[in-house]
């Protein structure tokens, strides 16, 4: 028997991110949503910019997320669109990132929001900070591609 066919459908994604840090791991996390949050991600209205995952109580929590409220669905709630929302991880992985972040001195950065098979996954990466100068060498060979590009059209 055949494993159906994994969907990934992105959502919203961290582009600062890659800018801003090494990426050494990713790590597949869920999330616990509640219904307008599930309906307002379906209509793409979800900001990773300012996230970021915070480790308390041997849990892992995304925090500063913007899902902005569909008005004709949260009618009857009061809805906190940057509500603090706990991240869905195997307790191996939680321990193992506990140890990265804590002794280590690695950041937990949410990379994408996507739907896996019907179900909001978020992506987590185990970062390392990039200094100035590491990220002005990302810019110069970002230029050099697109200028390198730019030559092998016109040439």
């Amino acid at each position: 028997m055949t494993k159906p066919q994994e969907t990934r459908r992105l959502i919203a994604e961290n582009r600062k991110a890659r800018f801003d840090y090494f990426i050494e791991e990713r790590y597949e996390a869920g999330l616990a949503l509640q219904g307008w949050e599930v309906k307002s991600m379906r209509a793409g209205r979800a900001q990773l910019q300012e996230a970021y995952v915070y480790l308390r109580g041997g849990e892992a929590f995304l925090i500063g997320a913007h899902l902005s409220p569909l008005v004709s669905v949260s009618t009857h709630i009061t809805a906190d669109p940057v509500r603090t929302r706990k991240l869905l991880l195997k307790r191996s992985e939680l321990s193992g990132l506990i140890g990265a972040v804590e002794r280590r001195g690695f950041t937990l950065v949410p990379l994408e929001l996507y739907w896996k098979n019907g179900r909001a996954k978020l992506a987590v990466g185990l970062a390392r900070g990039k200094k100035q100068h590491d990220k002005r060498a990302t810019e110069k060979e970002r230029d050099w591609a697109r200028d390198k590009a730019r030559l092998l059209r016109r040439g």
